[in-house]
């Protein structure tokens, strides 16, 4: 008995499912050198336009100078250097939080929090729009896992009456796919009503939400006892990579004690948490970035609206346009590189069935200029992609 993978990939292909790497050769910026092609970019999560900040990239190379390259191994051995100890300390104080502990990836930061807080006999209640990581630690932890209606506080409440022991309540801050906000207010009453604790995913959310850049938590203004588990990436709106967890000195002290994605690899390179310092700086001092994006994303939505497009409610720099169809979502986005732009396709098994869509992206690197481009492109790609033969308006 042989692994048959020509037939997998063969089904992908077929359903228009198949998935493509595009080859960046130029830094994150929105004018991007994509396959040799020189493109104007709307799908990079780089929201404060930080990843290529000259300030931002001195720190890096002064870093390395300082530290070296590598972490060298984990933590918990010798691998927790100097930088590592000052980012933490930032981001405490950034999450308004007594402590926060450092992760090489935000996937790495969802596994270790979840699988090192419940387990067998247990209650792991996740919305059914989280990310995969989420759902993955869910599965991983051996606790009791059930999925509530999206953003449902009312079902969120019968599953809560059904859970045992432990209960941990999990969302993302910002939905990835489709940039609406967890009505966190209403989830934390709940969870907190039955004595669960609420843990949320703000990977996208951290950076352009908040008056400080604080996210969903500082967006709606909640505090420690709504939101006792915070989760923020770094390679998003700061421009770096990694991630953190922040809470209680119980909290962090449990995941170093427990958490095994943590205990068991080795630390992000030093440079990249002196980097990291240096763009949090930049995201607290430099309010201009999200009000720029706050005025890119109004335009944009007034701009699609009125030709007709399909937007997800959607507040954030994460605007989808939605499809529905597969093949469409793929056409439109084929349509808008010919014009020049780079604009990505989201098809299952990433969104649900039949919900399609290209996920457009706003940075702060952005202007007013090239989001203008955008619209022209997908009023007239939309046009041509609905006069095609075989396809239905």
């Amino acid at each position: 008995m042989t692994f048959d993978l020509s037939a997998r990939l063969a089904e992908r292909r077929a359903a228009h499912l198949h998935r493509q790497r595009p080859l960046l050769e130029s830094p994150q910026a929105p004018l991007a050198r994509v396959d040799g092609e020189e493109l104007l970019a709307f799908c990079s999560n780089d929201y404060l336009g930080l990843a290529n900040h000259p300030e931002v990239i001195r720190a890096l190379r002064d870093g390395a100078a300082r530290w070296g390259v590598g972490g060298g191994a984990s933590h918990l051995v010798i691998g927790h250097s100097g930088p590592h100890h000052e980012l933490e300390l930032a981001l405490a104080d950034f999450t308004g939080r007594p402590r926060a502990l450092l992760f090489s990836t935000g996937y790495m930061a969802n596994l270790a929090a979840v699988t090192a807080l419940v387990g067998q006999g247990d209650t792991v209640l996740e919305d059914r729009l989280n990310h995969a990581s989420l759902l993955d630690a869910g599965l991983l932890s051996g606790a009791r896992f059930s999925r509530y209606l999206h953003n449902d506080a009312d079902s969120l409440a019968k599953r809560l009456e059904k859970a045992s022991g432990n209960t941990l309540v999990v969302s993302d801050g910002v939905f990835s796919m489709d940039g609406d906000l967890a009505d966190l207010p209403a989830l934390c009453a709940r969870a907190r009503r039955q004595g669960a604790w609420m843990m949320v995913d703000d990977a996208h959310g951290v950076g352009p939400l908040g008056a400080t850049g604080g996210g969903i938590v500082e967006h709606f203004g909640l505090g420690l006892e709504d939101v006792p588990v915070l989760v923020g990436t770094l390679g998003k709106a700061f421009g770096t990579a990694g991630a953190f967890v922040a809470g209680s000195e119980e909290l962090i002290e449990t995941l170093i004690q427990f958490a095994r994605p943590y205990i068991y690899t080795t630390s992000q390179p030093p440079a990249v948490a002196c980097a990291t310092l240096k763009s949090l700086e930049l995201v607290r001092r430099e309010h201009w970035r999200r009000e720029h994006l706050n005025r890119l994303v109004a335009r944009f939505r007034q701009g699609a609206e009125a030709m007709g497009l399909t937007l997800m409610d959607s507040p954030t720099p994460i605007q989808p346009i939605l499809v529905g169809d597969s093949a469409r979502a793929l056409r439109l986005s084929s349509l808008l590189r010919r014009r020049g732009l780079l604009v990505g396709a989201i098809r299952p098994p990433t969104v649900p069935a039949g919900s399609a869509r290209l996920r457009v992206t706003f940075s702060a690197a952005h202007s007013e200029a090239q989001v203008e481009r955008l619209l022209e492109a997908l009023a007239d790609g939309w046009e041509e992609l609905n006069r095609e033969p075989g396809e239905d308006a």
